[in-house]
């Protein structure tokens, strides 16, 4: 079992591990986090740009997932700094809950059941017509995720009490208001 300077465990596609949980895990590749270059952050951000433009309202879904020592699964994307909760936008015809139900089993291989809806949040760094709908959780099944890859740097599992240090802000306090029980508030 490998676990990194952060208390949690990181998974890529080196060798397997298994953790205390029964997940399946390996250890990072043992380099610290390339900054992401200043061209790909334009781009991040004309790509949201280009969203705000042709789409009249935005709608994305996060996941708070939840295994069973209270670890939460947080990841680390190529195209944005920092550790986040997975998930990604709801396609065209899609529902929220099929949406992070596909972004889960794409991103970190995880077969969820029974998602809980946490709320629906308007993300105003992204302009006034960003929505965010963030469920949580606690049954899954998680086969070997293909990390590290275009979009998915790393993924791990970590106790609440040691999230990385470059956790983004908007993720704790969502990972604050599930494990206290509070209600999601109407902002990001």
């Amino acid at each position: 079992m490998s676990k990194d300077k952060h208390g949690g465990f990181l998974i890529s596609p080196e060798r397997g591990k298994e953790s205390a949980s029964g997940h399946a895990f390996a250890s990072p590749p043992g380099l610290p986090p390339t900054p992401m270059p200043a061209s790909r952050r334009l781009l991040v951000r004309l790509l949201h740009l280009w969203g705000r433009w042709t789409r009249g309202v935005t709608l994305g879904v996060r996941a708070v997932v939840i295994d069973a020592d209270g670890a939460v699964l947080l990841l680390r994307h190529t195209y944005v700094p920092g550790w986040h909760l997975p998930g990604g936008a709801v396609d065209p015809g899609e529902t929220a809950e099929a949406a992070i139900l596909r972004e889960l089993e794409e991103e970190a291989a995880i077969l969820a059941t029974g998602p809980r809806l946490h709320g629906l949040l308007l993300n105003r760094n992204l302009g006034a017509r960003d929505h965010v709908a963030v469920y949580v959780v606690e049954h899954f099944e998680q086969g070997q995720p293909r990390v590290p890859n275009r979009e998915i740097a790393e993924i791990g599992f970590f106790p609440p009490s040691t999230l990385p240090p470059d956790t983004t802000p908007a993720t704790r306090r969502r990972l604050d208001e599930v494990r206290e029980g509070r209600p999601a508030p109407p902002h990001w």
